[in-house]
């Protein structure tokens, strides 16, 4: 495979690559769109100043959408397999960012949609692609996977747990307290309490009740440390790791790859 050349090569670097004046550029011209176009969803979903700005904010986002449409297609030109970019997950985000204001012209009813404009603010990710934001976020990925079965094996836990205290504060409210009408509930209520939030909808009052409840406080406090140490754990392990480097590939536009690596991990295109 070869690498884009002329006016590919050169449209490619500009938009994939972070390392030029022109990349950078590029990308802080597309950070200021991205963050207007949120403030124009935000501000459409006010009654008040959509009725007073409702044109405005329209063309607006007009605007932007225009502007998000070319640079999707441009992005599609400028690999070598465009479907490889389609597919990706930035590929389905840019592609989510443009499709509900063209929808609202073809199904009236679909308004709605436009609420996941939104998700225009994952593509803030993409911009941090610079090769420390790249390394940290792989990080954290990574630390998460590796943490995965211990840390199932503890929630697990502490819904056993929390089925063990519903049911105890169940058998010693019942009767007293028509809120812990049920085993679910009192488990919901266990549940709430145990993770430190505390809607306070539900609140034991016999003796018993406050001492379980008392004691389901205290526990909640050392629950939390746990998850928070296994992946800082896993976290640390992966300091010593090699970062890897923001290039993107010229085939599929994959971000990622290890510092010193030649070829695509994704694609085996060669970088």
């Amino acid at each position: 495979m070869q690498q884009p050349t002329g006016w590919k090569q050169k449209l490619f670097t500009i938009i994939f690559e972070a390392d030029t004046k022109a990349g950078r550029s590029f990308d802080l011209a597309l950070l200021f769109f991205i963050v207007v176009s949120l403030v124009v969803v935000m501000l459409q979903s006010i009654p008040s100043v959509n009725a007073r700005h409702g044109e405005l904010l329209y063309s607006i986002e007009w605007i932007i959408t225009i502007l998000f449409t070319i640079e999707y297609i441009l992005r599609m030109a400028v690999v070598n397999r465009p479907w490889k970019y389609v597919t990706s997950f930035y590929g389905i985000v840019d592609l989510l960012a443009i499709l509900p204001t063209w929808f609202s012209l073809v199904f009236p009813f679909s308004h709605f949609l436009l609420a996941i404009r939104a998700l225009r603010l994952i593509r803030v990710f993409r911009i941090l692609k610079l090769s420390q934001f790249v390394h940290e976020g792989n990080s954290i990925v990574l630390a998460m996977k590796a943490s995965a079965r211990r840390i199932g094996i503890f929630l697990s836990f502490v819904l056993l747990l929390s089925v063990i205290l519903g049911s105890l504060v169940y058998v010693a409210e019942a009767g007293d307290n028509e809120r812990f009408s049920s085993i679910p509930q009192s488990i919901y209520w266990a549940i709430v309490t145990i993770t430190t939030v505390g809607y306070g909808d539900i609140s034991p009052v016999t003796v018993m009740g406050k001492f379980i409840a008392s004691f389901v406080m205290l526990l909640g406090y050392a629950i939390i440390a746990v998850p928070t140490g296994i992946v800082t754990v896993e976290l640390s392990k992966g300091l010593h790791k090699e970062e890897v480097k923001s290039q993107a590939c010229p085939n599929c536009a994959a971000y990622g790859h290890d510092f010193d690596a030649k070829y695509c991990k994704f694609c085996g295109h060669q970088l």
